[in-house]
């Protein structure tokens, strides 16, 4: 079977929020071929399927911090919260939109989850490994472990933000007597 999605497509298109990996309702939706209304309206008819940890609205403080990372708005003139769903939210989606399309996009989509899942514990089993290593060997790889300890924690500090940011207050302009 020929993919209908990319799996690297849908891993782009991951978010960490509230330190949960999440994909947004205008995603799926355009993933699954529906409209992002269509969507969040068979949301809204299961509510009972979709708890706290498997859907939550973003806040207007994180739609803006998501603007930030994208650099341009594609939002638009939105009415609504975007919705954001877990891994098991997304799952859940299958049973709600059910078309043909929606089931196959769904098992692409977990499997990049699953990718994303298994990259992870890969860096981990890597980071315990070198340490392992770096107590067997005396000094002189010192220098190699150091370097290589930089190369992985620089991954985990977070991206700096391109752009510059004013760190003082504007002055309010005062009206003229």
């Amino acid at each position: 079977m020929t993919e209908l999605v990319p799996v690297e497509l849908i891993a782009s298109k991951i978010y960490l929020i509230r330190g949960i990996k999440v994909m947004l309702d205008r995603d799926l939706a355009e993933l699954y071929d529906v409209e992002t209304k269509r969507l969040k309206e068979q949301v809204r008819r299961n509510i009972e399927r979709f708890p706290e940890d498997f859907m939550f609205e973003l806040t207007k403080e994180e739609i803006k911090n998501l603007r930030s990372q994208f650099a341009t708005s594609s939002w638009g003139g939105a009415r609504y919260l975007p919705m954001a769903f877990s891994e098991h939210g997304v799952l859940m989606l299958s049973s709600v939109l059910k078309s043909e399309r929606a089931i196959q996009v769904n098992i692409v989509i977990m499997r990049a989850f699953l990718k994303l899942r298994e990259m992870l514990s890969t860096h981990k089993d890597l980071k315990r490994k070198i340490e392992s290593m770096e107590k067997k060997y005396d000094e002189q790889f010192q220098i190699v472990f150091e370097a290589i300890k930089q190369l992985l924690s620089e991954e985990d500090k977070p991206k700096k933000k391109i752009g510059f940011m004013v760190k003082e207050k504007q002055k309010a302009y005062c009206k003229r007597k």
